[in-house]
C-alpha cells in the first residue's frame, strides 16, 4: 500500500525502533552506525513531507496552515538537533544531549502530526490522491537515499506556508486580515 498517510506512520514507527535501539549500544562505533543512517532518514523524511504531503494538506486540511506551521518548527527542531550530533565524537556527552534534544523533538512531531495532521488528512484527501501522494513520497525518498542533495538547513515556517499558499492559488489576504504583515518588532 502506498498511500501517503500509511508510508509516513510506518516512518514514524521505524524512528521509534531505531532510536530504542540506540539504548542497547555502547561503543562509539556501535553509536555511529547505528546513528547515521537514523539522521540521515530523520533529515531525508522531514524534506519528503515538505516536497510532497504539507504542500497537499494546506488546500486541503481543517486547520492546515497550523499544523503546517508547526509541522515545519518541529522540523527544524529536529534538522538541528541531528546537525548538533555531527559537531560531536558518537558516544560523548555533547553527543548523547544532540541525540536525546532529536528524539524528544522528533517524538513529540510524531505525536501531533499523527494526532492532527494524518488524521485530517484522511478526513479530506480521497484515497485515489493519498496513493498518488504515496507513490511521490517513496519517489522522493529513492531519489535522495541516504540524504543525497537535499538542504538540511532550516525553513522559515510562515514563508514555507505562505509559498505553499501562494503555489495553490490561494490569497493570503483572503483569511481577512489586510495582507501588511504583523506589527511585532515595528517602529
Amino acid at each position: 500500500m502506498s498511500d501517503i498517510t500509511s508510508l509516513i506512520l510506518d516512518d514514524h514507527e521505524r524512528f521509534r525502533r531505531a532510536f530504542a535501539e540506540l539504548d542497547d549500544l555502547d561503543g562509539p562505533e556501535e553509536l555511529a552506525r547505528a546513528w547515521e543512517p537514523l539522521a540521515d532518514l530523520l533529515d531525508l523524511h522531514a524534506a519528503a513531507e515538505e516536497a510532497v504531503f504539507y504542500p497537499e494538506l494546506i488546500q486541503r486540511g481543517a486547520d492546515a496552515e497550523d499544523e503546517t506551521l508547526d509541522a515545519v518548527g518541529d522540523h527544524n527542531d529536529i534538522r538541528d538537533a541531528v546537525a548538533e550530533t555531527r559537531r560531536h565524537p558518537a558516544g560523548s556527552a555533547a553527543w548523547h544531549a544532540a541525540v536525546r534534544q532529536a528524539r524528544t523533538a522528533n517524538s513529540e512531531h510524531m505525536a501531533e502530526e499523527e494526532d492532527d495532521a494524518l488524521a485530517d488528512f484522511r478526513k479530506h484527501a480521497d484515497p485515489g490522491l493519498r496513493e498518488e501522494l504515496g507513490r511521490k513520497f517513496l519517489a522522493f525518498k529513492a531519489e535522495h537515499e541516504g540524504g543525497k542533495g537535499i538542504d538540511t538547513g532550516d525553513v522559515d515556517p510562515e514563508r514555507y506556508v505562505e509559498e505553499q499558499e501562494r503555489k495553490a492559488g490561494k490569497n493570503p489576504a483572503d483569511d481577512g486580515s489586510l495582507g501588511i504583515g504583523g506589527l511585532k518588532g515595528a517602529r
